[in-house]
């Protein structure tokens, strides 16, 4: 179980914590204004988010990885490259959805934090895409085994996950039940579905 800022030895509770905290923090970014002041497209920027949501659970909350990772048998950018391969996704183009889907892909094989990856992320990549396309992600309406096995195979080949997510693109970039949904249906992915996040009060 990973050291946290809770005391919490039950890996349980450690998780619903997280995600009632997290959840939270995830509201306040989009209720703030704080999204708007995101760097985007950048490492800097996605450390920032990462940042913003774990902080109060976890001391890397935003920082990199000091160990490799792995999941289901593939190996995420050794900690060795982590730096380089951030510099390179930095600069990659972000102008067509395929630019940007690729660069998310390249994102999510970096990998460079601990823990909170994907949620993270996935916020990341809504604000490329609301910039350059003034559309985002309908997360409710992506299935969550489509994606998950999209994402699986992404680092081979990207179609399969363009084409999941090109057909929940909305315009609806600055709405707020829409943001929630997406949080919620973000959580859900990794398996977190104990909270609504538009319910949730400081």
């Amino acid at each position: 179980m990973l050291d946290n800022k809770l005391g919490i030895t039950d890996s349980v509770e450690l998780a619903r914590q997280e995600e009632k905290l997290t959840k939270l923090k995830a509201k306040k970014l989009f209720d703030s204004g704080d999204i708007n002041r995101i760097e985007i497209g950048t490492f800097k920027g996605l450390a920032a988010i990462h940042h913003y949501l774990f902080s109060d659970v976890y001391e890397f909350a935003g920082k990199l990885r000091t160990v490799n990772l792995a999941k289901d048998n593939f190996q995420f950018a050794p900690r060795m490259f982590l730096e380089a391969s951030l510099a390179y996704i930095d600069r990659l183009p972000q102008k067509t959805f395929d630019d940007i889907i690729e660069k998310y892909v390249e994102m999510n094989i970096a990998h460079p934090f601990r823990e909170g990856n994907g949620r993270a992320t996935r916020i990341w990549l809504d604000l490329i895409l609301k910039q350059s396309l003034n559309q985002v992600v309908d997360w409710s309406q992506v299935d969550k085994d489509d994606y998950l096995l999209a994402m699986q195979r992404s680092p081979i080949k990207t179609t399969e996950i363009k084409h999941v997510l090109s057909a929940a693109l909305t315009p609806k970039v600055n709405d707020r039940a829409l943001y929630m949904k997406g949080i919620d249906h973000s959580y859900y992915y990794e398996g977190y579905m104990e909270f609504n996040t538009n319910e949730l009060d400081d």
